[in-house]
């Protein structure tokens, strides 16, 4: 069997359901023409590199998956995804010419894909933590700033008191 993996690039405003929807349909096609998938990477809204059919962003989705030396699955998958309305792009290509242990595969497969969900749920962590420091950074700049108002009106009120003293 060869291994190949299809990036596809699908719209930003697909909902999570309507997005697994589209996975599980080509999960779907790998199986029913005799393919294996491997693993499926979801990595995100990302800005485009130029805009596409009007879209700015897109959501990149990477599956990895073996099929027959024919390509059967191949074929197929790429003509539903040409169908597929909500699929900006896509490009398949061919990582391993010849996978002779497909279990060990499977397995090598299921390991990378474990980590890869480690890795994004800390991640996740990570920008939440960041996104918590950044906005108690901005209420700080906030209550300094008003501070440093109320500050300057009383030091107008002053100049405003002396002024009126010396007249």
């Amino acid at each position: 069997m060869r291994e190949y993996e299809t990036t596809l690039i699908v719209q930003p405003e697909i909902s999570d359901e309507g997005r697994e929807t589209l996975v599980q349909k080509l999960d779907g096609l790998v199986a029913s023409h005799g393919g294996v998938r491997l693993a499926l990477d979801d990595v995100g809204k990302r800005k485009l590199a130029y805009e596409i059919r009007k879209f700015q962003k897109g959501h990149y989705l990477t599956l990895q998956y073996l099929d027959q030396p024919k390509g059967a699955a191949v074929k197929e998958l790429e003509r539903q995804l040409r169908i597929e309305e909500s699929v900006l792009r896509f490009l398949t290509v061919m990582i391993n010419p010849e996978v002779a242990d497909i279990e060990a595969r499977k397995v090598e497969a299921a390991e990378q894909e474990r980590i890869r969900k480690q890795r994004a749920a800390e991640r996740a962590a990570r920008e939440a933590e960041e996104e918590r420091a950044r906005e108690a950074a901005e209420r700080e700049a906030r209550s300094a700033a008003g501070g440093f108002a109320a500050a300057r009106d009383e030091d107008d009120a002053d100049e405003d008191a002396s002024d009126e003293d010396e007249e």
